[in-house]
This record gives structure tokens, C-alpha cells and sequence, in this order.
């Protein structure tokens, strides 16, 4: 428990200080010669949707309540949540999936989930468009790993052994096949591919 508060926290402090690299307009992690590939397209509008009425919801609480405690501690909680929402979506923003110079793959979802895969690591790569069910990011019986987003995921990663992986509140687990959305598919695969050829 106290592991996944820890870790709670740190996804906190890395929304936070995403939302200072969105307003700069800077990339995490995108290094010179690599391709980042956005993956936030399936949720913007829900995302915003959401925070539209957070906020609502804090104006009304606002009005509402009468005790001046309570009142302040509302407009407290409804401020950091949304704030914290606004957050998480920048950190998708700024933290897209990167296909390295060298032939790796960076897949993330914000600053909740981040696997590094490297050229050798990955044995098959290929647009691969489905709709599955299950959380953001859902472990399979099968040993595959699907990162989730708006209910759908369009590229395939097969790989060459059984990768571990930690998810958000610290579990481990491996995967030999990752199932992941990007908005562009195949324009990460072909990026990928090239940068493979070369560095074999």
C-alpha cells in the first residue's frame, strides 16, 4: 500500500511538471532522429469533457455550500482535481510513444506507464487496428499486454522474448506480444522499420 502511494505521488509531480513542458511546448524523452507519435486522439474530447464539468461542479458546490470551511476546502480539492486532470492529459501530450534513432521503441501513457523496448527486443512490428475491453492497461492470459485508449489499440508489437514491464501502482509483469493505440499507426511503423534495418 505504502508502494502504491509512493508511486501515486511521483505520477503527481511528473503530471505537474508536464503541464510546464506543454505551456513550453517541449517533448520528454524525444531524442535528435527520433519519431514521436501522439496517442491522445481517442480521449481529448472526453478529457475536456470531463473537466468541463469538474469545474462546473466547483462553481456549484461553491454557490451552494454556506459553511466557510467547508466552502474553502471545496474550492480547494475542485482546483487541485482539476489541475491534476489538466495534468494527466499533458503529460500524454508531451510523453508520446518514440520510435529511437537506433531502432528501439519508447511506449508510454503519460507518466503512469513507460516501456523501452529495443531493436532486438522487437521481433515483429505492424498497424493492427482493434477494439478490445479491459483498464487502460490490461494484462492478457495469453501473455500480451494491452495499453488501452478510447476503448481501442492500432499497432502491434511482437517480440522475441518475454519483456517485464511495471504498471502504474507498481505490479510487474511480462508481456510477449504489447498491443498500443497511436493516432498515426503507420507512420510509427514505418518509422520504426527503417531504424531496425539499419541497425542490423
Amino acid at each position: 500500500m505504502r508502494r502504491g502511494a509512493r508511486r501515486l505521488l511521483v505520477h503527481e509531480l511528473r503530471a505537474l511538471r508536464s503541464l510546464g513542458l506543454w505551456v513550453a511546448r517541449r517533448r520528454h524523452g524525444v531524442g535528435p532522429g527520433a519519431h514521436p507519435a501522439a496517442y491522445t486522439g481517442p480521449q481529448t474530447a472526453m478529457v475536456w469533457g470531463l473537466i468541463a464539468v469538474s469545474v462546473v461542479e466547483g462553481v456549484v458546490f461553491a454557490v451552494l455550500v454556506p459553511w466557510p470551511f467547508v466552502h474553502r476546502l471545496l474550492v480547494v480539492v475542485h482546483v487541485y482535481g482539476v489541475v491534476m486532470m489538466v495534468g494527466l492529459h499533458a503529460a500524454c501530450v508531451v510523453r508520446p510513444h518514440v520510435a529511437e534513432a537506433d531502432g528501439g521503441l519508447r511506449i508510454r501513457y503519460g507518466a503512469l506507464f513507460d516501456l523501452r523496448l529495443s531493436a532486438e527486443e522487437v521481433r515483429e512490428i505492424r498497424v493492427d487496428r482493434r477494439y478490445p475491453e479491459g483498464k487502460l492497461i490490461q494484462p492478457r492470459e495469453d501473455g500480451s499486454l494491452e495499453l488501452i485508449v478510447g476503448g481501442q489499440t492500432t499497432v502491434t508489437v511482437e517480440l522475441a522474448a518475454p519483456v517485464p514491464y511495471i504498471r502504474p501502482l507498481g505490479r510487474r509483469g511480462t508481456a510477449t506480444t504489447v498491443r498500443f493505440h497511436a493516432d498515426d499507426p503507420a507512420a510509427l511503423v514505418a518509422a520504426v522499420g527503417p531504424a531496425r534495418a539499419r541497425k542490423g
